[in-house]
């Protein structure tokens, strides 16, 4: 073979290689490049559900399908691990996941009993779901102004879910109403301060809280440590802080 052969091939060589992917043996292969929303439906979603219930964020049922379940268990995570908290899977929230999380699709098809594949229905969402009328919604968003309007959005949503987890706990009145008026429950009941009108954002925290965003890992009371004298809920076993308030089991 001459020299012009030679370098003829080699050139050959060279662009058959550049026009390839360049795939590094190293990387693992997980989710589309595609950023995953509420909507969504299929291996994807799949993925991220399993990939936050691994971490116990996300304890629903495996099925494929975006809903609000999922949106507010990935919100939960992305607050948690310090990430811009908007419910959308893109490359920031899932490589994060890719590191803390083991997902391979064997192992949750067979966890979930054939279940993971079934992904042709469409998600639904409901702004205030089945349940909970205009009152509630109305009376919550009083309790919610009147007790933490000076705390972060997150703090404002905590304080709704405080009411929900009592609502649906067998230790306290199953309505909201029996729950906020409750003798002793709420310093705003006491002090008046429930009777204010509340602004958007105490509306749309209560709306937030209802649709299943709980920042508070369950809590069923809160505190400020600043301001709190009884012995008793400082006994409670605390969960977290989220602004000014420690939330308790």
């Amino acid at each position: 073979m001459n020299k012009k052969s030679l370098l003829r091939m080699m050139l050959a060589v060279t662009l058959l290689c550049a026009s390839q992917p360049l795939i590094h043996a190293d990387k693992a292969q997980a989710f589309s490049n595609q950023v995953i929303q509420r909507g969504a439906v299929g291996e994807d979603v799949i993925e991220l559900q399993s990939r936050l219930k691994y971490i116990g964020f996300y304890t629903g049922k495996i099925d494929g399908v975006f809903g609000w379940r999922t949106y507010w268990a990935l919100r939960n995570f992305q607050y948690e691990f310090g990430l811009p908290i908007d419910g959308l899977a893109g490359s920031t929230t899932k490589a994060k996941l890719l590191k803390s999380t083991k997902y391979t699709k064997s192992n949750n098809a067979s966890s979930n009993n054939g279940n993971a594949n079934n992904t042709s229905k469409k998600a639904t969402a409901v702004n205030i779901p089945k349940g909970f009328s205009q009152n509630d919604i109305q009376l919550m968003a009083n309790a919610v102004h009147g007790e933490s309007r000076g705390e972060p959005y997150i703090g404002q949503v905590a304080v709704a879910s405080v009411i929900l987890n009592r609502v649906n706990s067998a230790s306290f009145p199953n309505t909201v109403s029996g729950v906020i008026f409750e003798p002793g429950a709420f310093t705003a009941v006491a002090d008046g301060q429930i009777w204010l009108t509340p602004n958007e954002t105490s509306k749309k925290a209560v709306i937030d809280a209802i649709n299943g965003w709980d920042p508070t890992g369950e809590a069923l009371y809160y505190f400020n440590p600043a301001t709190a004298t009884s012995a008793w809920i400082w006994s409670r076993p605390q969960i977290k802080r989220i602004g000014k308030h420690i939330f308790c089991k």
